[in-house]
């Protein structure tokens, strides 16, 4: 997953929703900058989901069942700590179990609780710390949301939007990265009266309206820390569906005192 590009948000929103409009789940209505700031909203959201600032250092448990049309669903267990960066996954795939370890410079990967394997099951199974990270990336990423937003190399664009997603009214923050961090363009969209994430959307190339979009439904508590239940993508051009993440738990393992 990636993410940033610098291009001003009313104009290129606009151009996005005239070569979509065609697709429902898509931005519908009138667009209009709010005369709030963009980092105050934030601000407003990450008090509801993260009120006692929980996510910057703690460490959590997270249990996903992980569905795909096109396959079976998958249990995934991830550790996520973020005071030091380590990072572990369980999941099975195929009947088989694989494991993998990040910390500091250190990588592990385990098949079926073997560190060797053969060069067609590393294919297989894609067994490489590249891929290790990119998964750590993208799990932490998108399960520290909104609180992510306040890393470097985020962007956010002082505007904020007053439209429609998913038939419901709501805010919208319009967010790219530092070329070094990733190249795609960000709305993140923010029920208008909770300022609760309601969803998101990612263009890699915002004038052509590709990329995705993803749907959030219900919310899991551990400790005050607020994360979305379940997390449904679907493909912005076609509004074709990609599957769906369920946070089945959550726990807190430390809050980073």
């Amino acid at each position: 997953m990636q993410r940033s590009r610098d291009f001003h948000p009313l104009t290129l929103l606009t151009q996005a929703l005239f070569v979509i409009a065609s697709s429902s789940a898509l931005v519908a209505g009138p667009v209009e900058a709010d005369s709030s700031s963009s980092d105050d909203l934030l601000a407003k959201s990450i008090a509801v989901h993260d009120p006692l600032g929980l996510w910057q250092d703690g460490v959590f448990r997270l249990h996903l069942e992980e569905t795909r049309p096109d396959g079976p669903s998958r249990k995934t267990t991830l550790l996520i700590d973020n005071s030091t960066g380590r990072f572990e996954i369980a999941t099975q795939r195929d009947g088989s179990q694989i494991d993998g370890v990040l910390e500091g410079d250190g990588c592990e990967l385990r098949l079926d609780g073997s560190t060797e394997f053969t060069e067609e099951e590393r294919e297989k199974y894609r067994l490489t710390c590249e891929r290790l990270e990119w998964l750590r990336n993208y799990y932490v990423y998108l399960w520290g949301l909104p609180m992510k937003l306040l890393d470097s190399g985020t962007a956010l664009d002082p505007d904020v939007l007053d439209t429609t997603y998913q038939d419901r009214s709501v805010q919208a923050l319009r967010v790219s990265y530092e070329p070094e961090v990733g190249s795609d363009i960000w709305y993140f969209y923010l029920d208008t009266e909770t300022h609760a994430v309601a969803g998101y959307r990612f263009f890699h190339d915002e004038a052509q309206g590709d990329g995705e979009y993803i749907t959030l439904d219900g919310m899991i508590e551990a400790g005050g820390l607020r994360l979305p239940k379940a997390r449904a993508w679907y493909t912005n051009a076609e509004d074709r569906y990609l599957g769906t993440d369920t946070l089945v738990s959550l726990e807190i393992l430390s809050n980073g005192d």
